[in-house]
């Protein structure tokens, strides 16, 4: 089956931007857009509880946990995680994690996004390309600022798949990237299986210059 889906997303309960929206208005928004599937990664916090999957159960959407962690001070995305997730602060943590927890599924974010240098994992993506599942292919890149072209090159390198998102903070671009994913069932082990295997395209409206600029007024810790 068919899947839309969106992997990187944020909401009011993120502890380090100023998300003016709640995790209910994201998954309301998403369902007038027609996904199927979506995952709140707040920064450094794990916000999945209980009646966000149920509410957004109700709206037929598959809610799947995860968080945006700061390892070794850079952004990584932990899919199908739990709470203990928050603790990771090494690459060798994240590298214990996922053997005790091999359903995980982790993407590296905006990898060469220069406008947030100090969060972009940059050279580490490299140096520790055996724990990433997936590369994202950033909305902060267009023909003018082609951010994505080392993202492609090492996806094509090592073999991964490249995964658009959103990385949403304001509702207005939670369409702006996503995948569409062919996979046997609407369960997180099938979907995750599928796009280890690249049975997904991606979707996605590059942000223009305009676009970015506005986006790096907000704060990166």
């Amino acid at each position: 089956m068919e899947l839309k889906i969106n992997f990187h997303s944020h909401t009011g309960d993120d502890p380090k931007d100023k998300i003016k929206y709640s995790a209910f208005e994201l998954i309301d928004e998403a369902k007038k857009l027609n996904f199927d599937v979506l995952a709140i990664t707040c920064h450094y916090k794990f916000t999945h509880k209980k009646e966000y999957a149920r509410y957004a159960k109700k709206k037929n959407i598959l809610l799947i946990p995860g968080i945006e962690a700061k390892i070794e001070k850079k952004h990584v995305i932990i899919l199908n995680c739990d709470k203990k997730a928050e603790e990771i602060k090494t690459f060798n943590e994240l590298k214990e994690y996922k053997k005790q927890n091999p359903r995980i599924f982790i993407i590296a974010p905006h990898p060469f996004v220069p406008n947030i240098p100090r969060v972009s994992l940059a050279k580490k993506l490299v140096r520790h390309i055996d724990l990433f599942d997936a590369i994202e292919l950033t909305v902060f890149s267009n023909k003018f600022f082609n951010f994505n072209k080392k993202a492609r090159l090492i996806a094509e390198k090592y073999d991964k798949p490249l995964v658009a998102t959103s990385d949403t903070h304001y509702l207005r671009d939670l369409n702006r990237g996503y995948i569409v994913i062919d996979a046997r069932e609407k369960t997180v082990e099938a979907i995750l299986q599928a796009l280890k295997q690249k049975n997904h395209k991606n979707k996605i409206t590059p942000m223009s210059p305009l676009d970015m600029l506005k986006f790096k007024t907000m704060r990166f810790k």
